[in-house]
């Protein structure tokens, strides 16, 4: 009862809070702005969508701006309002109202003519007014428009200076073209991008300050011819191109005591560069390897930042400075880095929480402690261990809880540690890395099983760019040993056999490569963006040519049998932004395992599954399939099925609600399927139908969106079950039967966006 009275109460604050007029504390003879309307006339020469965007950019300079709303509801002008007469309330959580008489008409009309005349609509006008509603206004703003004017003509400042050459030589990559509009954006962009590439020749002291562009709009027909050359007053030093001198690496250098961190008392000479390390942290290969610049080099702004991007992903310091210093008399730069030392040890620890649609909930606490430099080749030495359950509250699997621990040592060298090849190195902006690592996990499923697994490898990683990422682990060994497999389980693998397979005793000895291609960066995408990633997995290969076969026709290392499989994986998104904030996301992942030799399965592990909250979420996890063998009910085995081969497609439109509220709609498909035949699994086999044997679920959602995390809450319905006799449920769906709901709609809490 206690619980109802607050729910009355909470539902009887928010109606009071937005019944409590907007209006309410307006001042006399005044109004509440809602905001400017533009009237955009006599652009006929436009599409529809520059229309549409020049109007949206001429609606977002007008001020002031008016009350924020979340919904459509001005809330915090809300919150006001009703602590009006509680100062400190009222001013923390609310926002005063935004009044008419603030509006200045002739101000705003000014900027929007000024943007017009920018986007080439010199003989634009602006005309401003207000319409008032009882006690609220808004501002409209008529723009007449008239003919935006093009460019006629480019020409480049063309003399016999090193200055002119150098512009000359950039002007295939022009961006003003010849018929396109009259853009002042543009411009600057040009100015920018002709900067660019003089640094990028030995220009360092040049800037887009130094150049003019000379606009002429009387040569009729509404065109117009831009000449661009350098300013007269442009000063000599920027005009030449220079070249670097002697290079001087500072690696301990602290604000506190920079006098003595910079003194070159302890300097040492090392394949060109002059290195200054009091303490000797550090051994001076360390910086050859990141140094992107040689004495003698010309000065260019890509090897500039790619040094000092290289420099601070060795993750080794916490603040990374250079500067340039002109050598006198000459056409010549020093460099200077100075590097700021991270603490050597740091400790780390992180505890999450899982909440599940099948009525499990869980937990995971971590810890690692790290070691940086340790030794003094700027490797890093960490050691992490995690323990964390599953605890099943309620349905058919109450008291089947899962517990998970491991530990694992990594030992990364920031290049590549090939013997055979001692300077191997990339060009990137990122250091390549050789990771070492060994690993223990142990899995206890409750009143079922106990897995112990062992884990190690070697591997190396790399990046051509921000967005392309390559790893590569030609040496990986994974042991998993099956303990404590209880009755009940093997009373069900009796009736079900493949569960055998979840603990079968898997010895994986392979390499696998992993290649990505991400041009989402930073939460910022552009119009169309693409995301890729692809996986070659293979395992006994190198093994199956030294070993022979045992009685039992296995081949065997120290008489155990290990697995044998060629898996590939590809994981493609399409993603395209629809408007200023919302977007369409797409997905398509394909998995192919092929066994042969030792193996006629992918091992457990290694095995493909769908359903849950990143997957299908209209089917729970790992209950989809194989093909159209049928799903079982909970009560009758494990829900817990894998296979060899995949196929799932996502399609989610994300439009913007209002802040940081966005919602989902999505259209899922997809199955798993094993490559060869199973008995005990009819209909599970990969077959030429695969298409007809789809599953297919749809749903709605909403996400909380504050770019450093996001919070999402979907709902999932299936729409084809092709193990069924009559797959479509389109015509089954009874929303009003308490256990058809319970059955078939799925709940779906995750940080993250699902892909």
């Amino acid at each position: 009862m206690k619980s109802v009275w607050h729910k009355v109460y909470f539902f009887s604050f928010c109606f009071s809070l937005v019944a409590c007029s907007a209006t309410k504390h307006i001042p006399e003879g005044d109004k509440l702005y809602t905001g400017a309307r533009i009237k955009l006339e006599g652009t006929n020469e436009l599409t529809r969508n520059e229309h549409k965007v020049l109007k949206s950019d001429l609606a977002g300079l007008t001020r002031p701006k008016p009350n924020s709303r979340f919904l459509g509801i001005p809330l915090k002008l809300s919150l006001y309002n009703f602590f009006y007469k509680k100062e400190k309330l009222r001013n923390k959580l609310g926002e005063p109202p935004v009044l008419l008489s603030s509006v200045d008409l002739q101000y705003s009309s000014k900027i929007l003519q000024n943007h017009s005349e920018n986007k080439g609509f010199f003989r634009a006008s602006v005309n401003g007014d207000t319409v008032v509603k009882r006690k609220k206004a808004y501002a409209v703003y008529t723009v007449q428009a008239g003919n935006q004017y093009v460019i006629n003509s480019v020409v480049f400042e063309n003399d016999s200076s090193n200055l002119a050459k150098a512009i000359q030589g950039s002007v295939a990559n022009s961006i003003l073209k010849v018929g396109e509009p009259y853009d002042l954006d543009v411009i600057k962009g040009e100015r920018l991008r002709i900067d660019a590439y003089l640094k990028e020749n030995g220009f360092y002291y040049f800037g887009p300050d130094y150049l003019i562009m000379k606009v002429d709009s009387t040569s009729g027909n509404n065109t117009v011819d831009i000449r661009v050359s350098a300013k007269p007053e442009t000063p000599d030093e920027a005009k030449q191109a220079y070249r670097i001198n002697n290079i001087f690496i500072y690696s301990g250098y602290n604000v506190n005591t920079a006098n003595i961190d910079t003194s070159r008392e302890h300097m040492e000479f090392y394949k060109g560069y002059y290195i200054v390390d009091r303490r000797k942290r550090y051994k001076p290969r360390l910086f050859a390897q990141a140094m992107r610049f040689d004495p003698g080099d010309i000065y260019n702004r890509t090897d500039h930042n790619l040094t000092l991007n290289r420099l601070i992903n060795l993750d080794q310091f916490k603040f990374v400075k250079n500067r340039f210093e002109k050598v006198t008399d000459s056409a010549k730069l020093d460099a200077y880095y100075y590097l700021t030392p991270m603490p050597k040890q740091s400790l780390r620890g992180e505890v999450t929480a899982t909440t599940k649609s099948n009525n499990s909930n869980g937990t995971q606490l971590s810890a690692s402690w790290s070691n940086r430099n340790r030794l003094r080749g700027g490797e890093r030495l960490s050691l992490s261990a995690y323990v964390g359950a599953e605890i099943q509250f309620g349905g058919s699997w109450k008291g089947y809880n899962t517990y998970r621990s491991g530990a694992e040592v990594n030992l990364t060298v920031p290049r590549f540690f090939v013997p055979a090849f001692p300077k191997l190195n990339t060009r990137s902006g990122y250091v390549p890395r050789t990771n070492i690592q060994l690993g223990y996990d142990v899995l206890n499923r409750k009143k079922l099983y106990t897995l112990n697994s062992y884990r190690g490898g070697i591997g190396y990683l790399w990046k051509e760019n921000i967005q392309k990422q390559h790893e590569f682990y030609p040496i990986s060994i994974n042991y998993v040993q099956p303990l404590n497999v209880t009755k009940e389980y093997l009373d069900s693998a009796i009736k079900y056999p493949y569960l055998l397979r979840s603990i079968d005793s898997q010895f994986i000895i392979g390499s696998t490569y992993q290649y990505t291609l991400n041009q989402i960066t930073n939460g910022i995408s552009k119009r169309n963006s693409f995301y890729f990633n692809g996986i070659i997995d293979l395992s006994g290969f190198l093994a199956g040519l030294i070993t022979n076969e045992g009685a039992d026709d296995q081949k065997r290392i120290m008489d155990a049998a290990f697995n044998q499989y060629v898996k590939l994986e590809a994981d493609l998104r399409y993603y395209r932004k629809m408007g200023l904030k919302s977007a369409w996301a797409n997905r398509i992942i394909m998995g192919y395992g092929i066994p042969y030799g030792n193996s006629k399965y992918l091992p457990y592990v290694k095995q493909f599954f769908i359903g849950g909250n990143n997957s299908l979420r209209a089917f729970r996890s790992r209950t989809v399939g194989p093909g159209t063998y049928p799903l079982l009910s909970t009560t009758e085995s494990f829900p817990d099925q894998t296979g060899d081969i995949k196929l799932e497609i996502n399609t989610e439109y994300r439009p913007h609600i209002s802040g940081p509220l966005y919602g989902a709609l999505f259209l899922e498909a997809g199955n798993i399927w094993l490559a060869n035949e199973d008995p005990f699994r009819p209909g599970a086999k990969f077959s030429k139908d695969f298409l007809k044997e789809l599953a297919v679920g749809a749903g709605a959602g909403i996400r909380f969106d504050i770019t450093l995390f996001v919070i999402r809450f979907d709902i999932g319905i299936p729409l084809k079950e092709p193990w069924k006799e009559n797959p479509w449920l389109l015509t089954q769906i009874e929303l009003g039967e308490k256990e058809w709901r319970r059955e078939n709609i799925m709940y779906n809490l995750a940080i993250g966006y699902p892909f």
